[in-house]
């Protein structure tokens, strides 16, 4: 009985002596807070550096929406209060999420390496005067070709807009601007435009031992690793085009740390090319875009539309399935095209007059007819299972395109019923969504608020803080502090083969 009671005895002093430990600490916390005029915490969380981030969204309705950041008041360092920064009123999405043609409040900064015009526009024939490496892009627009060139031509309207932000009246309000001094810049941009090298110089004439391709993608590699900006960061800041599946074939294995810009990621090991690391950019559509588009489910009489290679090989088998498959139905146009006999004006009449235009996949898992269609408002059909999408982190896809696996698509009938079952108010609803979202992929120079260009500066600067974390991380060893027998410290250097 005494041992009982001594037992609780114990415990009601244990309890007893917990409470008064824990009165004591939260009195000490409330005795620390920033009312009684101590400090809280150990630093200011303003002294970080801002995100380079987007923060307000343009729809093409012209309605703003507003992501807010940060709504503590700021001071002004003299005791007075100051109200954050005014920032243009709006909503976002129901979700949550951020909404699409966006502008960059702050601009992304980036530095651009004065390659000789050799890597760039002295591809296109443009001849320097007096040492210049650029042309003067206020009175000459060297003139980039057309055809298939065209559609991996997004190197061509990135470097002109870095180029016109040194002469713009009112830099802050543009999503990119260039800067000088490597040091002040988010990312490193590297212009070789390393489509039209291979659409145009990966042949090797008989005079040559090695393409003009070959040879201008060795003397890269060599001049980008040598330089202190890639050597600092081991590449991961440096932006690299290869927009073509078959550019930069020869340095990519050797420039892989860097952020590639590209079509997909068809015809890349996972570790070279990946969504975390790089930004997947829109092809230039090719057919003409449908302007003043009147047009209605009605209207457009073809159900379903394909025009181009047939028989294609990797994935592209599901485009021979789908001919035989679709060629006998009425109301669809499945046919063989290429740019020959005004190909590209007939594509542009007939999908400018069907409900839904055909995506398959062919050699690789994305091709320009994507972009066709959302340029002709036909509702994209897209049978690609591994296709990845421009700007699908602020943009939902399936509001305005129609995704099949394909393993279902060549399945008989299944296709051709799924889109019979798709009823007009649901069409016209991703009609209208077409014309909403066809401005963020068209290229232009000069760039506009909320165009490709923009879009792809903005998916770049979204890639920034996740880069400079990797960069932070991999300096942690970079200097070991190493103790003498004397009491001192030595720095032991970090290897030369660190990066």
């Amino acid at each position: 009985m005494a041992e009982k009671q001594s037992s609780s005895m114990a415990r009601k002093s244990f309890f007893g002596l917990f409470l008064t430990t824990m009165m004591l600490f939260v009195l000490s916390w409330l005795f620390l807070l920033p009312s009684t005029g101590r400090p809280h915490r150990s630093f200011d969380l303003k002294s970080l550096p801002n995100p380079k981030l987007p923060t307000v969204f343009r729809s093409s309705n012209g309605v703003s929406r507003t992501i807010l950041v940060n709504n503590e008041k700021q001071s002004d360092g003299g005791g007075r209060e100051e109200e954050p920064p005014k920032r243009e009123q709006g909503f976002q999405d129901k979700d949550g999420a951020m909404a699409c043609n966006g502008i960059v409040k702050e601009p992304l900064k980036v530095f651009m390496y004065d390659l000789d015009p050799e890597f760039h526009f002295g591809l296109l024939n443009w001849k320097p005067q007096g040492g210049r490496v650029w042309p003067d892009v206020r009175t000459e627009i060297p003139l980039y070709p057309g055809g298939l060139n065209l559609q991996h031509s997004i190197e061509y309207w990135l470097t002109l807009d870095l180029l016109a932000s040194e002469i713009s009246d009112n830099p802050n309000n543009r999503v990119v601007v260039r800067v000088q001094n490597s040091s002040e810049a988010d990312l490193i941009f590297v212009p070789f435009f390393s489509s039209l090298s291979y659409n145009r110089f990966s042949k090797v004439n008989p005079h040559q031992k090695k393409s003009r391709n070959k040879v201008l993608q060795a003397k890269l590699v060599k001049f980008v690793t040598a330089q202190k900006e890639w050597k600092l960061s081991g590449g991961r800041d440096h932006i690299i085009l290869a927009h073509h599946p078959n550019s930069m074939l020869d340095a990519r294995m050797q420039l892989w740390p860097a952020i590639f810009i590209l079509a997909d990621f068809g015809r890349y090991p996972l570790n070279v090319a990946n969504v975390e690391k790089d930004v997947i950019a829109p092809y230039r559509h090719m057919v003409k875009s449908y302007v003043n588009d009147t047009s209605d489910f009605d209207s457009r009489k073809t159900l379903l539309f394909f025009q181009g290679s047939i028989y294609r090989k990797d994935g592209g088998f599901a485009r021979q399935e789908l001919f035989y498959l679709l060629k006998d139905e009425k109301d669809v146009h499945f046919s063989f095209g290429s740019l020959k006999n005004d190909g590209v004006n007939k594509a542009s009449l007939g999908m400018h007059s069907s409900k839904f235009c055909l995506n398959i996949a062919g050699d690789t898992p994305s091709s320009n007819r994507l972009f066709d269609a959302i340029a002709s408002h036909c509702v994209p059909v897209i049978i690609s299972d591994d296709i990845e999408l421009p700007y699908e982190g602020v943009l939902d896809y399936s509001e305005f395109c129609v995704f099949v696996r394909t393993s279902d698509a060549v399945k008989e009938n299944y296709l051709i019923n799924l889109i019979r079952s798709i009823n007009k108010k649901e069409w016209t609803q991703m009609w209208e969504k077409l014309k909403e979202v066809e401005p963020l992929f068209e290229y232009q120079y000069p760039a506009k608020d909320g165009d490709a260009v923009q879009m792809i500066w903005q998916s770049l600067a979204r890639k920034v803080p996740g880069v400079k974390m990797k960069i932070n991380k991999s300096r942690r060893f970079s200097n070991t502090v190493v103790p003498q027998k004397d009491g001192g410290l030595r720095s032991i250097p970090a290897p030369k083969n660190f990066w």
